[in-house]
């Protein structure tokens, strides 16, 4: 299922993934802000948290913190979404190892990504398509048809034989595929190179053309 959200209304509210992130604590932490009333926040019918951009802005003016000094980090930004947490923790350890600029944001719902990913403006998204309640091929689709993420290099992890996701329509043209069980060695060097490739592309005017694509 893909979410049609007005934009605006996007705009305004950001999940606790996102919220987490900005204010550089836990899921867990955020909950208790927003129990004790310091950040605004309502859930949706589906269960999901939903906070104020506001209140979050307000919450960084009064404890002296910015948030462009995490949204607008030199380093590659990416963005993993897999409702697998096992995976997500093998991916997370890893990268906590390397010796690599990068600053990721995980998150276990893709519903929570479709919300905050415009916000988070990642360079590399990795994700998986089996995911509950989203069509992960059509979100797929649906971002790499938005001229926003046209230079965002997607990077596929999953369980499904290659059968299974041509039977689906296949992922975007020039989209990696990375079976599990995940090949950390492999994922290493695909970040090294996305690096390399940012270096080389930041500086450059947009033209309108995915400059990671094959």
């Amino acid at each position: 299922m893909i979410l049609k959200v007005n934009d605006d209304l996007v705009a305004e509210v950001c999940g606790t993934f996102y919220a987490a992130k900005v204010l550089g604590i836990s899921v867990a932490t955020v909950q208790g802000l927003v129990e004790k009333g310091e950040l605004d926040a309502w859930k949706t019918k589906g269960g999901h948290r939903r906070i104020s951009m506001a209140s979050l802005r307000a919450y960084l003016t009064k404890h002296g913190s910015n948030d462009s000094a995490n949204l607008l980090s030199p380093n590659l930004r990416v963005l993993v979404v897999d409702d697998d947490e096992v995976a997500l923790e093998i991916i997370r350890s890893s990268v906590e190892k390397w010796s690599l600029p990068i600053d990721c944001t995980y998150m276990t719902s893709a519903i929570e990504a479709m919300l905050d990913i415009g916000k988070i403006k990642p360079d590399v998204l990795v994700s998986d398509l089996n995911i509950p309640k989203v069509d992960g091929f059509e979100f797929l689709r649906k971002l790499r048809s938005n001229h926003d993420f046209i230079s965002t290099a997607f990077l596929v992890i999953t369980g499904l034989t290659e059968e299974e996701i041509a039977a689906r329509g296949g992922v975007p043209e020039g989209t990696p595929v990375l079976h599990k069980p995940l090949d950390m060695r492999w994922i290493h060097g695909f970040m090294s190179a996305m690096i390399v490739a940012r270096s080389l592309y930041r500086d450059l005017p947009a033209t309108g053309r995915d400059p990671f694509a094959r």
